[in-house]
């Protein structure tokens, strides 16, 4: 049975956070877009509005995609972690490989 596109994305951040290609948190996204080290931002669809408003307006005023996956325990768990409001994916391929697993590319 074929997994979902959101099921095969979240594998993937598994596999991007392994490899150091992923950063944590609300406060790690803010930070990894200050520096220019974001290439996508993830967000859960449940996270709180004052946590996403702090990474939205930064991600648009950087031209960085955002894309809205799952819950938050599943984005957190996804990556070993507790729940998560938001991540950024710092590597351009793994970056282009979550968006295409989400039919964005």
């Amino acid at each position: 049975m074929r997994r979902s596109r959101r099921a095969e994305a979240l594998a993937l951040l598994g596999l991007a956070r392994r490899a150091g290609a992923v950063v944590k948190g609300t406060e790690a996204t803010r930070e990894a877009l200050r520096r220019g080290e974001a290439l996508l931002v993830l967000v859960a669809e449940d996270g709180s509005d004052a946590q996403t408003q702090k990474i939205l307006p930064l991600a648009e005023a950087r031209e960085v995609p955002v894309e809205v996956l799952g819950p938050r325990n599943e984005l957190g768990g996804a990556v070993g972690s507790g729940p998560l409001t938001a991540m950024a994916v710092t590597q351009s391929s793994f970056a282009e490989q979550v968006r295409v697993r989400l039919g964005r590319e």
